[in-house]
């Protein structure tokens, strides 16, 4: 049968443009689909520019301390073109970045979304295309639950925070997972009375308690205050927010940070003859959906919020057409790691402590905390630590790092619990020094001195091979 491509794929997210980067270079013909821009919403909506304001808060923040501490005469820049610049440096990167990757696709931007005719055919813009195969990497959307006074139109998201013309004076942020954290701590740093409201006792219920404990300190120490164990029951006129546990707030600004949901009744997935769940899109591990030839990868599927895994489900996918069925890649054999990029930063992998603790797996907990290392306390980053969870016979089954450097720093713990690598093998690895990453060489010979403290046979063992040297 005859198709006009050999792959179709709907959305160019990180998802989908792994994927048309990829089979374009392989000689494959492509057509990628987008409704809105290229980069989808990590580039324009989400990671890229979230981070662009983290730095930006940052900047002002520690012009602000410097200058507290007479180091420097300098006043906080008031940053009042932080959102306007944001918007130039998005529109270069997608100009003379993005769109250059993807010479040999063709490109269908911006004339609504794709809907499925049948399941080789899509149908946008009053255009038929037929693929060979399909990708659908169509991502999730903030979710903004019904409430008394809650206009959508007047709250921010992550949709429309990002093409504000100033910084709000005050802001409420309801929700407590990475994004709301993130921009809480942005738009405070940036000048913002910030309030969070959270329904659990703490932030981040899913990280490594002591990392929660650090940042809300943390918080509390830059301003931020948490509404925590309550949730909005009304608003009205757009900035008395009215809390279960009878608080009122006064707000500029209300940002929705409660989640995402998946909705892709447009798709016509039915046509197609695609399952679907309130999770997502079915898949197996080979990221195909119901319908063998149609792979559905990244949010989409509803296994990781991530642009990193989202990057490699599109890769996993691609090359799964490339290999016999039972050579096929399983996605979900391949750890992801996670980053929150707050000050401090806190990133983890492999399975947590609660885990462990709940299988009865035996482990040991190693940690080593930034202050009693000589370069963070000189950098003024002293304030994180290293923890990571390791069986009896050394190997390295979850870490979590909180402090500077952090999102860099847990990929070599990412790698060493995919190919389960022995914390022995991290100690005799030369780490660089003095960078934050040293720490994670420090935990391992923590661990190696503490076998040798604990053991006496150790001890005497390394005395007699010493002597023997004579």
């Amino acid at each position: 049968m005859h198709h006009d491509f050999d792959i179709i794929v709907l959305g160019m997210g990180p998802a989908g443009m792994a994927v048309s980067a990829m089979g374009s270079e392989m000689g494959l013909k492509v057509c990628s689909i987008e409704p809105r821009a290229l980069g989808g919403e990590c580039m324009n909506i989400g990671c890229i520019p979230s981070k662009a304001l983290l730095r930006a808060g940052k900047l002002r923040w520690a012009t602000r301390h410097l200058a507290e501490r007479g180091l420097t005469a300098a006043t906080p820049p008031e940053l009042r073109g932080v959102f306007s610049r944001l918007q130039e440096d998005l529109r270069y990167i997608g100009e003379n970045k993005t769109s250059s990757m993807f010479s040999k696709v063709e490109l269908v931007l911006q004339k609504g979304r794709a809907r499925f005719v049948d399941p080789h055919t899509v149908e946008v813009g009053g255009r038929r295309i037929s693929g060979r195969r399909i990708f659908i990497a169509m991502g999730t959307a903030p979710m903004v639950p019904q409430l008394p006074g809650l206009k959508p139109e007047e709250c921010l998201t992550n949709e429309n925070l990002f093409s504000l013309s100033a910084v709000p004076d005050r802001l409420v942020v309801w929700g407590g997972g990475a994004i709301a954290c993130e921009m809480a701590q942005a738009f405070s740093r940036l000048g913002s009375k910030v309030e969070m409201i959270i329904r659990a006792p703490h932030l981040l219920r899913r990280q490594d308690p002591d990392a929660v404990a650090l940042l809300e300190k943390t918080f509390a120490a830059e301003g931020i205050t948490i509404h925590a164990g309550t949730t909005i029951t009304k608003i009205e006129d757009g900035r008395r927010i009215f809390l279960e546990n009878g608080t009122v707030l006064e707000s500029e600004r209300l940002l929705v940070a409660l989640g995402r949901r998946r909705d892709y009744r447009d798709l016509n997935l039915e046509a197609a003859g695609v399952a679907a769940t309130e999770r997502g899109i079915t898949v197996n591990g080979s990221l195909q959906t119901s319908v063998p030839h149609i792979f559905a990868i990244g949010d989409c599927n509803g296994y990781h919020e991530f642009s990193h895994a989202a990057m490699h489900q599109g890769m996993t996918a691609l090359m799964n057409c490339l290999l016999p069925r039972f050579g096929r890649l399983d996605f979900r054999r391949y750890v992801v790691p996670a980053a929150i990029f707050t000050e401090p930063q806190i990133s983890q992998v492999g399975l947590s402590h609660t885990e462990l603790e709940k299988s009865g797996r035996r482990h040991e907990v190693i940690r080593v905390n930034y202050s009693d290392y000589g370069a963070a306390i000189a950098e003024g980053v002293d304030q994180g630590f290293v923890k990571v969870f390791v069986s009896p016979s050394g190997k390295v089954l979850g870490a979590v790092v909180a402090g500077e450097g952090s999102g860099e720093m847990i990929n070599e713990w990412a790698l060493a619990v995919q190919k389960g690598v022995r914390i022995h093998s991290i100690m005799m690895l030369q780490h660089s020094f003095p960078t934050m990453s040293f720490l994670n060489k420090r935990i391992a010979e923590t661990w190696m001195m503490g076998k040798v403290r604990a053991h006496a046979w150790m001890r005497r063992a390394a005395q007699f091979m010493f002597r023997l040297g004579d």
